[in-house]
């Protein structure tokens, strides 16, 4: 699928951090959007939008989640994703900080996963979320 850029003046995949968000946390999110502005294209912009919050409540279902991606009826409105990363330092004693930073990533890639399904007007596929997601992180690890 091919996205005319010149429709679309804004375009690449940026990480918009609130206050009070873990270094490390920051840091992890930053390396994965480098890697991935190197490895995909983002012909729409997306921003990442991190969270302190231990959930975040969807647009469209107002559930909690971990994370979520607004997706835009109308493609000339940016498309984003937020993901909730309050849970940090208790999954770093849960589950030490290496798997605690690649959850958050985990979450992150999936919600990419859907930015391109919305882009080429897919349904969104959770199977192919987690499963693309998975494939996102294991290329990522690759080059680490």
């Amino acid at each position: 699928m091919t996205i005319n850029c010149l429709q679309y003046p804004r375009s690449g995949i940026r990480v918009r951090c609130e206050k009070g968000i873990n270094p490390r946390v920051r840091r992890s999110c930053l390396n994965f959007a480098v890697w991935l502005r190197s490895n995909m294209e983002f012909p729409i912009r997306l921003v990442v939008y991190l969270k302190k919050d231990y959930q975040i409540i969807t647009r469209d279902t107002k559930e909690t989640a971990s994370a979520s991606f607004f997706a835009p009826f109308d493609k000339t409105v940016e498309p984003y994703i937020r993901i909730a990363t309050g849970d940090y330092e208790e999954l770093v004693s849960e589950i030490g900080e290496i798997d605690a930073l690649w959850a958050i990533l985990r979450s992150m890639a999936h919600e990419i996963i859907h930015y391109q399904q919305w882009l080429e007007d897919k349904e969104m596929d959770e199977k192919e979320a987690k499963n693309g997601g998975e494939q996102l992180l294991a290329d990522f690890a690759d080059c680490l």
